[in-house]
C-alpha cells in the first residue's frame, strides 16, 4: 500500500524510557511476513492508566484492561498487542483468548495475570487464532530491549500506510523527564476513542490515579477531536505507563502536562494524515459558539459531512456545505451572525458571500494540503477545534476490499 502523501518525512528517533523494554515478532494472526505482535515489559513499581472506547460492543480485550485498571503498581507489568484480528464480536471464545494470552505471557516472564494488558486490532466478527500468538511469547520476551519501540510501533499496524511515534522530554526541577509514544489508526476513526492503539512511555513519577485522570483529560482535548470517517471502534485502547525511573514527582506539573499533551496531539494528527485514502488534512475552528459544547458539535458535524469531504478531496471551495453542515449540527446558530474562513480568506459574513471574495481565491486555496476552515457563529464565546481529512475513492477501495 502507498504510504499516505500527508504523512511525515521519516519516523522519529524516539527516546528510550528507562523502565520499559519491548519486543516485536510475526504470529502470523493474519499476515504473513511481517510483524503483527508486540510485547512490552515494564519496572515494577510503573503507574499505567487507560482510557478505551465507549462502544457498547467493545472487544474482550479492552473489557479485559478496563477491569484491571487501577490496581497495585508493585510488581512489574506487560502490554501485549496483535494485529490482524481485532477479538471482537468473539463471544467467549474471545475472553478464552485473552486469558490464554494473559497465562503465556505471565509463564514467560513471571509477570501476574492482573498487570498483564492486551490488546487486538483488525477485522471483527472472527476467533482470534491465539495459538498463533502464544507460540510466539517466548520468543517476544527473549527479544525483549530498551530500544525496541521501531518495531513495536510496525507491529500494531493495520491498513496504516506508515508507523507513527513522537517523543517529548519537559526539564523539572533541574531533572529531565521523557516522554514517547506509539500509534495505529487510519480508518474506523471518530471520537469516543477511535480504531486507535496508542502506547505513551514515560520515566515520570506519578501515581495511577493522578495519571488516569490527566490522561482522560489530554485525551478528550487530542484523540477526541479527530474523526477520519465518524465510526468508533469496538477496540480503541490509549494507555499510558509512568516507570518512575526519573525519580521526578511531575503530579500537577504544568510543563509534564504540556509535553504529553504535544506528544499525543502529535500522534492523534498522524493518524488523521493516515485517514485511508486522505489526501488533505483539515483543521476545522469553530469560535463564537453558545458553549464549548456547541463549538464541538459544529466542529464535529463539519469534519464528518460527507458533502464537506467529497467536496475538500475535489478542491472545490463550496461553503455551502459549510452553511448545511453548521445547521444541522444541533448547536444554536444563526444564519445572519455566521462567518466563514478558509484560511485567512473571508468567505462569508453576515448572512451572505463577503463581497471581497472571489471563487478563484477559493479554488487556489483548496490546492493546498493542510487547510484550515474557520467558522465563526457570532454568539458568544465558545470554542473548539476538530481535526479530519477528506473522503476520496481510496477510503472505498481501501474498505471495500478489508476482507478481501
Amino acid at each position: 500500500m502507498a504510504i499516505s502523501p500527508l504523512a511525515p518525512a521519516s519516523f522519529p528517533d524516539l527516546f528510550v524510557i528507562e523502565g520499559v523494554r519491548l519486543a516485536s515478532g510475526a504470529a502470523g494472526v493474519k499476515y504473513n511476513d511481517r510483524k503483527d505482535v508486540m510485547l512490552v515489559e515494564l519496572a515494577a513499581g510503573t503507574a499505567v492508566a487507560g482510557v478505551f472506547t465507549r462502544s457498547a460492543t467493545r472487544s474482550a480485550p479492552v473489557l479485559d484492561c478496563q477491569s484491571k485498571m487501577g490496581g497495585a503498581a508493585d510488581g512489574r507489568a506487560a502490554i501485549l498487542v496483535n494485529s490482524g484480528n481485532s477479538n471482537a464480536f468473539t463471544g467467549a471464545a474471545g475472553e478464552r483468548s485473552v486469558a490464554a494470552i494473559c497465562d503465556a505471557v505471565a509463564a514467560a516472564t513471571g509477570i501476574q495475570t492482573d498487570r498483564i494488558f492486551t490488546a487486538s486490532t483488525g477485522v471483527i466478527g472472527e476467533r482470534l487464532p491465539h495459538d498463533r500468538i502464544i507460540a510466539k511469547v517466548n520468543d517476544l520476551e527473549a527479544g525483549l530491549t530498551s530500544n525496541g519501540i521501531n518495531g513495536a510501533a510496525k507491529a500494531i499496524m493495520t491498513t496504516d500506510t506508515f508507523p507513527k511515534g513522537a517523543c517529548a522530554e519537559v526539564v523539572i526541577d533541574e531533572k529531565t523527564v521523557r516522554i514517547a509514544g506509539i500509534a495505529k489508526g487510519s480508518g474506523m476513526i471518530a471520537p469516543d476513542m477511535a480504531t486507535m492503539l496508542v502506547y505513551i512511555f514515560t520515566d515520570a513519577k506519578i501515581s495511577q490515579a493522578d495519571l488516569q485522570t490527566l490522561l482522560a483529560t489530554l485525551t478528550d482535548q487530542t484523540f477526541n477531536c479527530i474523526t477520519v470517517d465518524s465510526d468508533t471502534s469496538t477496540s480503541d485502547s490509549l494507555m499510558c505507563a509512568a516507570t518512575g525511573a526519573s525519580g521526578v514527582d511531575v503530579t500537577n506539573s504544568a510543563g509534564f502536562t504540556q509535553a504529553l499533551h504535544g506528544v499525543m496531539l502529535n500522534l492523534a494528527h498522524q493518524v488523521v494524515r493516515d485517514g485511508e485514502g486522505a489526501t488533505k488534512f483539515v483543521e476545522v475552528r469553530v469560535s463564537g459558539a453558545a458553549s464549548d459544547a456547541d463549538a464541538r458539535k459544529v466542529g464535529l458535524s463539519i469534519a464528518n459531512s460527507p458533502l464537506v469531504k467529497t467536496a475538500i478531496a475535489g478542491e472545490d471551495p463550496n461553503w455551502g456545505r459549510i452553511v448545511m453542515a453548521v445547521g444541522k449540527s444541533g448547536a444554536q446558530a444563526d444564519r445572519d451572525r455566521l462567518t466563514i474562513r478558509f484560511g485567512d480568506i473571508l468567505v462569508a459574513e453576515n448572512g451572505w458571500v463577503s463581497p471581497d471574495y472571489t471563487e478563484a481565491a477559493g479554488a487556489a486555496y483548496m490546492k493546498q494540503q493542510d487547510l484550515i476552515i474557520a467558522v465563526d457563529l457570532g454568539i458568544a464565546g465558545g470554542l473548539g477545534t476538530v481535526w479530519t481529512c477528506d473522503l476520496t475513492h481510496g477510503y472505498i477501495t481501501i474498505n471495500a476490499d478489508y476482507r478481501s
